[in-house]
């Protein structure tokens, strides 16, 4: 991204107000990217993420700051907070992509205002459909539905390839089917696949190397004891 910023050579006297403005915000600019405010996870402040030759806006995910090499985020346009905002990112494509994977060296530091200028949507540009992060890590749970519902019976994950969690889902869900009521009475257990929630992560069990199925029975004989 260039910025030029020319005044006629013949320009007499001082800079009038708006070019002073101008010259202004272009120094913020600079002085942003080159004195990142430090971002501290667990603080709640938006950080500043690079996209190709850009910087973006981004929400942290409260709690997902537990690794040190990535952590989720979700891009939102660099107005969020008024009405304005909204409808200009939902039009250049920053609404409605969920949580990213966003690798800690993309991170410049905490968002500040003087990056507006740096976004696509200063730009008016779409933000691409490839933002260089990954889903989030999915996992796969097990809850009863009934006098027991809001209950976790059994959390698996993270796993490292989206399609695996929906697949140990269905293998739950086929076992459980006609033995759920029996371990749990009164109730229906399901499974089904959800994101990875880190900030929680001491409840789940790996599920690489172990029988999810074996992992279930051994969940159920836990409640009936």
């Amino acid at each position: 991204m260039i910025w030029r910023f020319r005044r006629c050579g013949h320009a007499p006297g001082a800079l009038t107000s708006e070019e002073q403005a101008v010259v202004d915000q272009f120094r913020a600019m600079l002085a942003a990217v080159r004195s990142p405010k430090r971002w501290t996870p667990g603080s709640g402040q938006d950080v500043a993420v690079r996209v190709g030759p850009f910087i973006e806006r981004a929400h942290p995910r409260p709690g997902d700051d537990l690794g040190t090499e990535t952590i989720a985020v979700a891009p939102v346009h660099p107005d969020t907070g008024n009405a304005a905002g909204h409808l200009h990112g939902r039009q250049l494509g920053y609404t409605d992509r969920g949580w990213l994977r966003c690798q800690t060296t993309a991170l410049l530091g905490a968002w500040q205002l003087a990056h507006a200028t740096l976004t696509h949507a200063a730009a008016n540009l779409c933000l691409p459909d490839d933002v260089g992060m990954a889903a989030p890590a999915t996992a796969s749970t097990s809850k009863p539905a009934g006098p027991t519902a809001g209950y976790t019976l059994l959390r698996l994950g993270p796993y490292a390839q989206s399609w695996l969690a929906p697949r140990d889902s269905d293998r739950l869900n086929t076992e459980l089917a006609g033995r759920a009521a029996l371990a749990i009475p009164g109730s229906t257990v399901t499974a089904k696949d959800a994101a990875f929630d880190v900030s929680d992560h001491d409840s789940y069990t790996d599920p690489y190397g172990a029988d999810a199925t074996a992992l279930l029975a051994a969940a159920l004989a836990g409640v009936g004891e």
